[in-house]
């Protein structure tokens, strides 16, 4: 319903704003098309979309994103709840009782679990948006997904390393402050880096759809590896995530070597042809989108 009603509210472009004066339209214009390509009015192409699944690049992107997706979307799994069958539950399903299993075995009552399960998230988010902060003041992106991707790894070895999570379940809740600090701030860069570097808009627009539709395979996946049965260790989804984090460094890092070669050859290619028209010159020269001279990739 918001979607149905949000469409009319909604407006494409800068220029066809009611509720913006003449000057504001003109201002907000000139910074986005002095940024990226968001201001060309672009119709779709099949000829793009066919570019964009031929690009490596985006391939990557989405890679990048589905080795994230699964520890992302199972945090919650063993964090958060479990379910625990009243002496009514049998008779009265609803009844079920659900506490986190790993704060349960810190000797909490249900509510107090239940309280206790903000914190890691509590301090990932106020980590992710100083995080994404840092990263666009340095307009870097690659280091700094590498960089939390690595303490979600040491998250993941703190809680596989816990051979008795019912003995010592303070040692797994540092473990999922890790886990969570480096999981939410790497899925945020990761989301935004298409969204980014690719341009035009139909090449763009696919990037993102190929994204979160391979990427979420991943949280798919996850969801069939925590069992009840499996805990309190839940070896096989840790491991699992564990192994997905690792090869998130692989994925960034392949990435981060294809587009810093890309950079470099349109920096070859502007020393020896230093008169190359600018990025929205002409129709033609938009028409490339990133595959332009003057395109610069953030890395």
């Amino acid at each position: 319903m918001i979607a149905i009603v949000a469409y009319w509210f909604i407006s494409n472009y800068p220029g066809t704003v009611s509720w913006l004066s003449k000057e504001e339209r003109a201002f907000v214009q000139a910074r986005l098309k002095a940024d990226s390509d968001a201001t060309n009015d672009e119709k779709f192409s099949w000829a793009e979309v066919r570019v964009a699944a031929k690009d490596i690049k985006i391939w990557l992107y989405a890679l990048a994103f589905h080795t994230m997706s699964l520890p992302l979307y199972t945090l919650s799994l063993f964090l958060v709840s479990q379910p625990l069958c009243t002496t009514e539950c049998v008779k009265y399903p609803c009844l079920t009782v659900r506490k986190p299993t790993i704060i349960r075995d810190m000797g909490y009552s249900s509510a107090q679990s239940q309280l206790l399960t903000i914190p890691p998230y509590a301090v990932a988010t106020i980590f992710t948006i100083f995080w994404a902060i840092l990263s666009e003041r340095y307009a870097r992106r690659a280091l700094f997904i590498l960089t939390t991707s690595t303490v979600a790894i040491i998250g993941y070895i703190i809680l596989l390393a816990n051979t008795d999570p019912k003995a010592r379940p303070g040692v797994s809740y540092v473990g999922t402050f890790f886990a969570a600090i480096g999981i939410y701030p790497s899925v945020a860069l990761i989301l935004c880096w298409p969204a980014i570097n690719v341009s035009g808009q139909t090449k763009r627009a696919t990037a993102n759809a190929m994204q979160i539709s391979i990427g979420n395979l991943g949280a798919v996946l996850g969801t069939q590896l925590y069992r009840a049965n499996s805990g309190p260790r839940y070896v096989l989804g840790h491991s699992f995530a564990l192994g997905y984090s690792c090869l998130n460094l692989v994925v960034v890092g392949a990435l981060l070597v294809v587009l810093k070669k890309e950079n470099k050859e349109k920096e070859r290619i502007l020393l020896e042809k230093p008169d190359t028209r600018g990025f929205h010159d002409t129709v033609e020269d938009l028409a490339l989108g990133d595959r332009h001279p003057r395109w610069k990739f953030q890395a």
